[in-house]
């Protein structure tokens, strides 16, 4: 049975994921695999591209053949320089930094509005923004009376 390292790609239209898979030759580009050992993301920048190299060296060396975007991900990370005892690249793979950690960003947020607080609230209830009614008087003062003919 000839077996491939190849990339079965998953994903949505326009935003392609792939995995780097081992596989029979004749299956389909994303159909069953024997095993999977890496993964590629080309949309990212830069470019996500992880790979169990211990895995990948297993397979190389029991003959399984890597297709071409397969093998020009192995010469990137170093995988095919190192199965076939060459030094490895020169430039070294980009990695992304890694993404703040938004839990930790909002605790400092709600640290800095809780120390920088007056203690009155930013807005104020409707209730409060009402006047005060003025305090009426027990008595009712008497209604003036008009003559009927004047307006």
């Amino acid at each position: 049975m000839a077996v491939k390292i190849k990339l079965k790609r998953l994903g949505m239209i326009r935003n392609p994921q792939y995995r780097i898979v081992i596989a029979d030759a004749r299956s389909k580009r994303d159909g069953r695999a024997i095993e999977e050992i890496g993964l590629y993301h080309p949309k990212e920048n830069p470019s996500r591209i992880e790979v169990n190299s211990e895995r990948a060296q297993y397979w190389l060396s029991v003959g399984a053949q890597p297709t071409d975007p397969v093998l020009k991900i192995f010469k990137l990370t170093g995988d095919w320089q190192k199965f076939k005892g060459e030094p490895a690249p020169a430039t070294p793979l980009l990695v992304a930094e890694p993404k703040p950690d938004r839990h930790a960003a909002y605790e400092a947020a709600a640290r800095e509005s809780l120390s920088s607080d007056t203690g009155a609230a930013a807005t104020t209830p409707k209730k409060a923004r009402k006047p005060a009614k003025a305090e009426e008087p027990t008595e009712a003062p008497a209604a003036e009376e008009k003559p009927e003919g004047e307006a």
